[in-house]
């Protein structure tokens, strides 16, 4: 099956228009929209492999639960599911998503924490001490308004309103300061004016509480208000989930050379003390440059032919690729240990190019399947119409740049569904 992969040409897939979700706009629909979240799982892409994918009593399972997308939509299908993400703000997300509040006693809180804003006095909160990155993102003003919101959600006694208004202020700190609103790169817009905390969490928080109750609303009107639904913050190479107990895991895993997850999520990282060291935290993740190791090969043939490509190029690239792929192997190991027999794996990944190489990682990962025992069922390739992904590289550095650049090129129109079944 291994030279079969090989013999695939995946590019030559045609684009199933079934797949493609053109003008559809679900990132919308129940609690999707909570918290900005890059390269987001589109929810309907979700619906449509749960629905083809799964039994009504199969546990499904996301080994980067990102924001929660997989899990919510199992849950409004009356699956029971589970995700992992080794990001403490992505759990925090999720955890907000997938548990519905009854209205009431959200609103009753939020009534409360809005009145206490006439409270609010600088002089307390100018001297608080928070983590030195803070000081360089905030004004001395919204951090102290900040802070009152922080102290004021922290008091909340109900632990799923308190990571509901938690999730809320999250959302709102990038508006608040002084990051460049239009980039997932941390730098400072200096002619940014930030938005009033106070009023940007009120307006969130508002449409938040709205989604929730229509979340709510649907969850109790099919009886899937109790569907057992978990986030855990583990790392996707080595889970406690148990072995064989998987009916389908759905997940769209990080792409090769993309997001700093760690740097984007920073001011909630600080802010709410989940981290003090930026540097070490960048190294949990799959995917960065980051977590470099010293080896140069993997068990993929194809994949091998990628970093013998690179090695002509750029060694630090190569190794970058490298670790990638030993990181993915790793990943697809514990995918083969969680699932029953006849379950399905169900991965959304695409390809790029990266230094004039073509880094084939959806052929890459069908190898590994295969490699592992897995039986590969159907390649589905869609087009990329409403994925909240930068299409844009530099052709020289590798990195995201924007289209005026000369050396630019768009990258990811189209990704790929791999179906693999466990035998």
């Amino acid at each position: 099956m291994q030279n079969q992969i090989q013999n695939i040409a995946f590019d030559k897939v045609p684009v199933n228009p079934d797949w493609c979700f053109k003008n559809v706009r679900s990132v919308e629909q129940w609690t999707h929209g909570y918290h900005r979240y890059p390269a987001k799982f589109l929810p309907n892409l979700v619906k449509k492999l749960i629905e083809e994918y799964t039994k009504e009593n199969d546990l499904v399972a996301d080994l980067f639960a990102g924001c929660g997308t997989t899990l919510v939509e199992a849950k409004v299908q009356g699956r029971k599911s589970i995700g992992v993400d080794i990001n403490p703000v992505a759990e925090l997300i999720t955890k907000a998503k997938t548990n519905p509040i009854e209205p009431d006693r959200l609103q009753r809180r939020f009534d409360l924490i809005i009145e206490s804003f006439d409270s609010f006095r600088l002089n307390d909160y100018t001297d608080i001490a928070v983590h030195e990155r803070i000081d360089y993102w905030f004004t001395k003003e919204h951090k102290a308004r900040i802070a009152f919101l922080y102290d004021k959600i922290l008091a909340t006694r109900d632990k799923a309103v308190k990571d509901f208004l938690l999730v809320s202020l999250s959302h709102i700190l990038k508006n608040c300061s002084k990051w460049l609103q239009s980039s997932t790169k941390p730098q400072i817009d200096p002619k940014k004016k930030p938005t009033d905390p106070f009023m940007a969490f009120q307006t969130h928080a508002k449409q938040m509480m709205k989604k929730n109750a229509e979340f709510h609303k649907q969850l109790s009107e099919s009886n899937y208000l109790k569907t057992k639904c978990e986030i855990r913050l583990e790392d996707a190479r080595k889970t406690s989930i148990r072995a064989n107990s998987v009916g389908a895991i759905i997940t769209s895993p990080p792409y090769v050379t993309s997001y700093e997850y760690a740097d984007i999520h920073q001011l909630t990282a600080y802010w709410y003390e989940y981290i003090t060291d930026l540097p070490g935290f960048r190294k949990k993740f799959i995917g960065t440059f980051y977590s470099l190791n010293q080896e140069i090969f993997c068990d993929s043939l194809i994949g091998q032919e990628t970093i013998n490509s690179l090695l002509k190029k750029d060694k630090r690239t190569a190794k970058e690729v490298a670790n990638y792929f030993q990181d993915m192997q790793s990943v697809a190991k514990e995918m083969h240990r969680i699932l029953k027999k006849n379950g399905y794996v169900c991965l959304v990944i695409g390809n790029t190019t990266f230094k004039n190489v073509k880094v084939k990682s959806a052929e890459v990962f069908a190898e590994t399947l295969t490699l592992l025992g897995f039986e590969l069922v159907e390649i589905i390739k869609r087009s990329i119409p409403y994925k909240l992904i930068p299409t844009i590289r530099d052709r020289k550095s590798g990195r995201f740049s924007k289209l005026k650049n000369k050396d630019s090129k768009l990258v990811y129109p189209e990704e790929y569904i791999l179906i693999a079944k466990k035998k």
